[in-house]
């Protein structure tokens, strides 16, 4: 089924994220801008195909994924302008302060990561469910 698959992508896509992150966290400043900016070139040509999704989508569901996927590039946009605003800031304090937010809005990123998984599961499960229900609907009509 395809789920298998795409779970499987999935978890080489936090399998390459992890790896990633324990390089970057060896890379001067300029390698991590670097880094950085491809990431968000690649989370931006993400976006852009979910929101050609989302056009195209009809049923409330998939709106609503459609525009979680979007408050989530509204966080990365913001992540990127504070990264930006970081490179200007001066003041060790300042500094210090800014990294604890970026620390925090890490951890967060990534429980929202474990509840989209979770979200993901869930989905699955019921439309694995729906559709075996359809198909036991379906013999029982061509009983």
């Amino acid at each position: 089924m395809e789920f298998s698959q795409r779970l499987d992508a999935l978890q080489q896509r936090v399998a390459a994220a992890k790896a990633d992150v324990q390089v970057a966290a060896t890379e001067s400043r300029e390698q991590m801008r670097k880094r950085i900016d491809q990431a968000q070139g690649d989370l931006d040509r993400a976006v852009e195909n979910a929101q050609q999704q989302a056009g195209q989508a009809t049923d409330r569901a998939r709106t609503k994924w459609a525009q979680m996927r979007a408050d989530a590039e509204a966080k990365r946009a913001d992540v990127k302008a504070k990264i930006d605003k970081r490179t200007r800031e001066m003041d060790a304090k300042v500094a210090a302060r800014d990294a604890d937010w970026a620390n925090a809005d890490a951890a967060d990123a990534i429980h929202f990561a474990e509840s989209a998984v979770d979200n993901a599961q869930l989905a699955i499960l019921d439309a694995i469910d729906a559709s075996a229900y359809a198909d036991e609907l379906a013999k029982a009509a061509g009983s």
